[in-house]
């Protein structure tokens, strides 16, 4: 389809044409649901956003000035209601620990279990041997699935900051996993 046929559609659609309407969404479904996946970052999600893009677009069709800019209408509508989305979707909810230590994977043969629990161990133990604050920057950021702007609030820190003592905390932990004691001293950090 040329861009030509797609603005004759969208300017039948803007009279009222469901079916130039319901042309437009099948040939603009896929990228949209692309943008939205970028976005949403969960395939369910990025459909049912989908959907109600093309239910926003619809409404707001008679807005349209030029016709011949629907594509880019379409994905700042699109990045827009993505946003929307996830400032509204509230955090992610995590666990403690010791709950996922105990949630059963895909099912494997004994010396793949071994493995996993010997890493899990030497996981658990590295993390005991930082510091209280990269101790607890770590665990609230990947086993309860603390949001950026909750560690922020729990911490009293900007999220910056929050996002920078993740990053040393990380690398400090990768130091004690491959050496056995974290570099303090190279990585000072807030």
């Amino acid at each position: 389809m040329s861009w030509n046929e797609v603005t004759v559609l969208v300017l039948r659609a803007q009279t009222g044409d469901r079916a130039a309407y319901g042309e437009l969404v099948e040939r603009f479904q896929g990228a949209v649901y692309a943008t939205a996946l970028s976005r949403v970052r969960n395939p369910g999600e990025a459909q049912e956003l989908t959907q109600e893009v093309f239910v926003q677009a619809m409404r707001k069709l008679s807005q349209l000035r030029d016709p011949r800019c629907f594509a880019g209408w379409l994905r700042r509508i699109t990045a827009r209601m993505a946003i929307n989305r996830l400032t509204r979707r509230g955090p992610v909810s995590g666990t403690e620990p010791a709950v996922l230590d105990g949630v059963a994977g895909v099912p494997s043969d004994p010396l793949d279990t071994l493995v996993r629990a010997e890493q899990r161990r030497t996981l658990h133990d590295g993390l005991r041997r930082l510091k209280r604050l990269d101790r607890a920057t770590l665990e609230a950021f990947y086993l309860r699935g603390e949001s950026l702007k909750q560690m922020a609030r729990k911490f009293d820190s900007p999220v910056g900051t929050i996002k920078r003592r993740l990053h040393v905390a990380r690398q400090r932990l990768k130091s004690v996993l491959e050496t056995g004691r974290p570099r303090h001293r190279e990585l000072a950090c807030a």
